[in-house]
């Protein structure tokens, strides 16, 4: 990969119509099991790797990453659910602010400890409006944060916020609805927000399926986060199919 992160995920984004970035929690796998399932994932077609955890409970993440970053090729980026998820190792991390919420740890406080780490580490930040999204229960992000999130039945909220990352010279938006949510975020949420903003959204939470991940790709997202899918049966079959289904614009090509 030549440029910056953010660059080769836009081109992703206008090349394949929607990119895919599965997301591996340190606290789920040891760190063996985290690189084969990354090395899984670029074969399987993947667009690019998020790493994080709500909580970390694993001291390993950096030689987690150096092990990873030796094995794949594609960016490894950085979720990070605290300050004590930024690495040197890591090619990016997403920048959050969660603006959905007015605990000012999250929205700046956390941001200043964390900023003079990444500027000397030379992890590339995108800057990321995080959005959390009513799912129907109670996720680990909003007990972690002590933030309440978006009612998944206001829309217009959700627009608001998305547009104020926007003009606060954001780069992204990432509408979540959490980590074993029991509900995805509803496309109508994703086509306003949408058709309101100009920067690339992210949906990530709730998407148990590629039929579920291409109804959001059909709303509007540019990017799709899932979880550990290839602890689930299917493994890798289901893994292109997610691809597949996300990938659109190839897909329509090969179709054709």
């Amino acid at each position: 990969m030549t440029g910056s992160v953010y660059d080769y995920l836009m081109n992703v984004a206008r090349e394949k119509g929607a990119g895919y970035l599965p997301l591996l929690d340190p606290d789920r796998l040891d760190g063996k099991k985290l690189v084969r399932m990354a090395v899984d994932l670029e074969n399987a077609g993947v667009d690019a790797l998020l790493i994080g955890s709500s909580l970390l409970l694993s001291v390993s993440m950096d030689r987690i990453l150096q092990d990873m970053k030796r094995e794949v090729s594609l960016p490894v980026i950085i979720f990070p659910g605290s300050l004590n998820q930024v690495s040197p190792y890591a090619d990016a991390i997403l920048f959050l602010s969660l603006i959905s919420g007015r605990n000012p740890d999250r929205l700046i406080g956390d941001q200043v400890k964390a900023a003079p780490a990444i500027k000397e580490y030379g992890i590339e930040p995108i800057p990321t409006g995080y959005m959390l999204i009513e799912s129907g229960r109670l996720t680990s992000v909003q007990f972690m944060s002590g933030t309440i999130p978006i009612p998944r039945d206001k829309p217009d909220i959700a627009m608001a916020h998305a547009l104020a990352a926007e003009y606060l010279g954001m780069k992204m938006v990432y509408l979540e609805a959490g980590s074993g949510a029991d509900e995805s975020i509803p496309e109508e949420t994703i086509t306003v927000v949408r058709r309101y903003v100009s920067i690339p959204l992210i949906v990530g939470g709730g998407i148990r399926s590629p039929e579920c991940a291409a109804r959001k790709v059909r709303a509007g997202a540019s990017f799709i986060v899932t979880g550990n899918i290839l602890e689930r049966d299917g493994g890798l079959p289901l893994v292109r199919e997610f691809c597949s289904s996300i990938h659109h614009k190839i897909q329509a090509t090969t179709d054709g």
